[in-house]
């Protein structure tokens, strides 16, 4: 039995009024979503309490207004896209709470579907204010978060409402949760975590969590060249953090004391400019790198190496690409691990459970997205996750 209550666990709700969160903060240009990831997540949810005759109100919050009304960040904004995913009428409400909220829920059918106003124009929410949750959750029969990428936030809509009414995981919830128990709380040993991206500092807490809880940990992008150059090996022009220095190396210490093998590429890519294919490119030993010279992805024959460790795994957290991936031939690193994780797991010997926007876009990038056991599509939540952090959306779903 899971720690959390979920859509199984509710009677008939029937003209019951769903207090819905989901994360409808999503990408737009010239007025229009131009990315429909998140609805799509939270679409099984939404559809499966409308089906059930329940009157489905949406709360979510949009960009960063500050407590204040902004007419370019009202949900109205959003409310097409939202219509276009789910196949139904949705109705627009310009408030959160109230006599107006009140009036739509007695217009609305069994099985009606509105969006409420952008949570965040009210300082209530950010300040998770028990009176704001008290005044939106009287509109309410039952709360139901689908929103893990905003679960790191203890905010009216993701914390306080959870304890003012019956609480529920939604589908996307419980996915994102029961993954995620599956690849660190109690994974299949050996487990292998990939942390890539530019910068260590952004992940210090990740990297301290994860050499206690993994076997392999392997380090690419950016990052691995503050742990090479701690080691006393020089990268050149490449993206460092210098003063990072004796921290990479209180990690590795850590690391040896805990077990963890932390892997670090022996082999690179390098250019003496950050362009797409460009002639100064070449692959060298890591102690090779000229002066002028940055490192800008992992050589084939670390990927190698590590594929081989992949193999010898059950389990596979990943988060940040090996290189500069955006531009070629420097996604070859990322692109090529990817693959053979994809390939592991669809063989059955791998458990995949990968997270955070650049992630994502990695992997969708490598036409691997769909063969991983699992992709996050949630950024400042999973990063949280993977430094053992409580998240306080997930932990007010959690049964007392």
């Amino acid at each position: 039995m899971s720690a959390f209550a979920t859509l199984d666990d509710l009677g008939d709700i029937r003209g019951k009024v769903a207090l819905v969160r989901v994360d409808l903060n999503l990408p737009m240009a010239d007025g229009a979503v131009t990315d429909d990831t998140r609805i799509r997540a939270s679409a099984p949810t939404i559809l499966e309490l409308a089906d059930a005759g329940a009157k489905v109100l949406l709360l979510a919050h949009f960009g960063r207004p500050g407590g204040n009304r902004s007419s370019v960040m009202s949900l109205s904004m959003v409310i097409d896209a939202v219509q276009d995913v789910l196949g139904r009428e949705v109705m627009f409400v310009p408030e959160v709470a109230g006599p107006v909220v009140a009036q739509t829920i007695g217009i609305l059918r069994p099985g009606d579907i509105a969006v409420l106003e952008n949570t965040r124009f009210w300082p209530g929410e950010e300040a998770n204010d028990g009176d704001f949750a008290k005044a939106i959750a009287a509109n309410g029969d039952f709360y139901v978060n689908d929103a893990f990428s905003a679960a790191h936030r203890a905010h009216a809509t993701t914390e306080a409402l959870a304890h003012l009414l019956p609480a529920y995981a939604g589908r996307s919830m419980e996915a994102e949760l029961t993954a995620l128990g599956k690849a660190l709380d109690a994974p299949e040993k050996p487990v292998a975590a990939v942390v890539g991206g530019a910068k260590v500092s952004s992940k210090l807490g990740v990297l301290k969590h994860l050499v206690g809880k993994v076997d392999h940990l392997i380090i690419g992008g950016g990052m691995a060249n503050t742990f090479l150059a701690a080691r006393g090996v020089a990268v050149g022009k490449s993206l460092c953090e210098h003063d990072l220095a004796a921290t990479a190396e209180e990690i590795l210490a850590a690391a040896d004391k805990a077990g963890c093998t932390v892997h670090l590429p022996y082999d690179v890519v390098v250019a003496k400019e950050f362009a797409a294919n460009p002639a100064s490119l070449r692959t060298c030993n890591v102690h090779e790198v000229a002066a002028d010279e940055m490192i800008l992805d992992i050589g084939p024959a670390a990927v190698e190496a590590l594929g081989d460790v992949l193999k010898t795994c059950r389990t596979l957290v990943w988060n940040g690409p090996l290189g500069a991936f955006e531009i070629p031939p420097f996604d070859a690193a990322t692109v090529a691990l990817a693959k053979t994780a994809a390939a592991l797991t669809r063989e059955g010997g791998l458990v995949s459970v990968a997270g955070g926007g650049d992630t994502v876009a990695a992997l969708n990038h490598a036409g691997v997205a769909g063969d991983f056991t699992y992709v996050s599509t949630a950024g400042g939540a999973f990063l949280e996750w993977m430094e053992g952090r409580v998240l306080p959306g997930v932990a007010a779903l959690e049964r007392a």
